[in-house]
């Protein structure tokens, strides 16, 4: 395996250029745009924010405004900020204070020399704004665009901008190709020199649908290469990796990724470790916020990581219900057919399976609670969740068949065979270790179930508002916190009955949790009887 990293200009998210303040600038020039850099602890998650005095000198000679957009430097690296300004007390007359975005991409100590200035102009907007008045854009222009996101030129109102006008006159085939050529090609790449290469994915927006980890058990049990990276959570309760990090140790480098696969077949590491399309990150954490998700920026999304990742085979669970991201079975035909088309472009070779997505996956919703899920699936628990287990085995069962293992129509069996048997249990242990020890998952010291306001059947459950709970109980930052679900679709209830427990690590997040579900109705729809 060898990763080759593109766009070697970028260390940390900041590019790498020569000094300007050594050559062209006038010492003058150097001492009216210096600041001294100052660390304040202010987390932003990954945007990068200067704050300075209003009084402050550079602010006066470059005509610095709140919520403008500045270039900071320092040495050999820069990057795009957004400037907030300050009276006093917070930084000093001749300092700019950074949020730890800033700090971080700048690899900066305090009190070292920082130049601020006006950046150049974006010149990939051009295309931003041609799009949003319905022109087609082509990969050059896609690819331009892509390396700004990744490189930090664009605030969130650029990002919000292309988002937008990629929903509202949909990416056509062509782009949609482009887009996921781009999205590649600005990040990192894995290659492998043995296959056929398996993966998963899911297009998401279903709470509890943890089945990576017992897949991959399944699969690398066999022998067959799965090289597992995941995403951690951006709006959501629990990404893979936030739950696989409550078993083993996640953020691995290349040469361990490489070391664990060679060892055990499989691994599920997180892949921000390794950049693997960057830009989608990026571009889902505005997707999320603004409750946009077309089509031809799900394709990109979901298959720009794969092919990254080094992937020749690939099985895609799209789950289809009312509060799920693909709402209808004809969207889940149209979407099918798109990621199908784009994915034979890239040689990538798929498996869609359509799930069922009308309710929440498992017991657990949050890192830890979707774990002890796993573990009951993987140590046959007899109480262990069911659908869990069969939604896992026909995505294994999907991948044994693609991979040659088993017959067509025979994968599924195999699958469960493997778990009964305890050979996937014992993979991932063995997998755990490679990867740096097994961990035990957390439990919440705060907790509290919520009732049934009537007796009759459970006649929905909105997985979207089971997110948002989970979330306000601390989850995924607080790996112990989220909800454990009681009730399925259809089971009976009783007045008073729980049908689910809040867990949280702090007082004040449980009864944020207890508020929000207090004040919002059909969380868990009751049918009287």
């Amino acid at each position: 395996m060898a990763g080759d990293r593109a766009g070697a200009s970028r260390t940390g998210g900041a590019a790498v250029r020569p000094d300007p303040h050594t050559s062209l600038a006038s010492p003058a020039e150097v001492h009216r745009s210096r600041l001294r850099a100052r660390r304040l602890g202010i987390y932003t998650h990954d945007q990068a924010v200067v704050f300075m005095r209003t009084d402050c000198h550079v602010c006066r000679s470059e005509g610095l405004t709140p919520h403008s957009r500045v270039l900071l430097s320092a040495g050999a690296r820069e990057i795009i900020a957004t400037l907030y300004q300050a009276s006093d007390g917070l930084v000093g007359v001749d300092e700019a204070g950074l949020s730890e975005a800033a700090w971080s991409r700048l690899g900066l100590s305090d009190g070292d020399p920082l130049f601020v200035r006006h950046p150049d102009p974006v010149l990939s907007l051009s295309s931003v704004r041609a799009r949003i008045y319905g022109n087609r854009l082509e990969g050059t222009m896609l690819r331009a665009i892509m390396s700004d996101v990744v490189r930090g030129q664009y605030s969130d109102v650029h990002l919000s901008a292309f988002i937008t006008a990629g929903a509202a006159v949909p990416f056509d085939r062509d782009e949609t190709i482009a887009l996921t050529r781009a999205m590649v090609e600005v990040g990192d790449r894995l290659a492998w020199t043995n296959g056929p290469i398996l993966d998963k994915r899911s297009v998401g927006g279903l709470p509890g649908n943890r089945t990576t980890p017992i897949v991959v058990a399944i699969v690398a049990a066999h022998g067959l290469t799965i090289p597992k990276t995941s995403s951690r959570a951006i709006t959501s309760p629990a990404g893979t990796a936030d739950t696989m990090e409550t078993l083993a140790p996640v953020d691995l480098d290349l040469p361990a990724i490489r070391r664990v696969v060679e060892r055990e077949y499989g691994c599920i590491v997180w892949g921000g470790a390794v950049r693997l399309s960057p830009a989608d990150d990026i571009l889902i954490r505005i997707e999320r916020a603004l409750d946009i998700d077309s089509e031809g920026q799900l394709v990109a999304s979901v298959l720009s990581k794969k092919i990254a990742a080094g992937s020749t085979r690939l099985v895609l669970d799209v789950p289809v219900g009312p509060t799920a991201k693909v709402r209808s079975a004809e969207a889940a035909q149209a979407l099918s057919r798109a990621l199908s088309e784009v994915a034979s472009v890239f040689g990538l070779e798929t498996t869609i399976v359509l799930s069922d997505g009308s309710q929440p996956v498992g017991r657990g919703v949050g890192p830890a609670l979707e774990a002890h899920d796993v573990l009951a699936v993987l140590q046959q628990a007899c109480d262990g969740p069911n659908d869990l287990q069969e939604r896992a085995c026909r995505l294994a069962g999907a991948l044994l068949e693609l991979g040659g293992r088993a017959g067509k129509g025979d994968g599924m069996r195999l699958a469960a065979e493997t778990l009964s048997s305890g050979r996937a249990w014992d993979k991932f242990q063995r997998i755990c270790e490679a990867q740096g020890g097994m961990r035990t998952p957390p439990e919440a010291s705060h907790r509290r179930p919520l009732p049934a306001p009537a007796a009759g059947k459970v006649s929905s459950i909105d997985n979207r508002k089971i997110a948002r709970l989970a979330k306000l109980a601390g989850a995924p930052e607080a790996k112990a916190a989220g909800i454990e679900m009681h009730v399925r679709l259809g089971d009976p209830v009783e007045v008073g009955q729980p049908v689910c427990t809040l867990h949280a690590v702090t007082p004040g997040e449980l009864n944020y949790a207890l508020d929000y579900a207090a004040s919002t109705e059909d969380i868990v729809e009751i049918e009287p009887r």
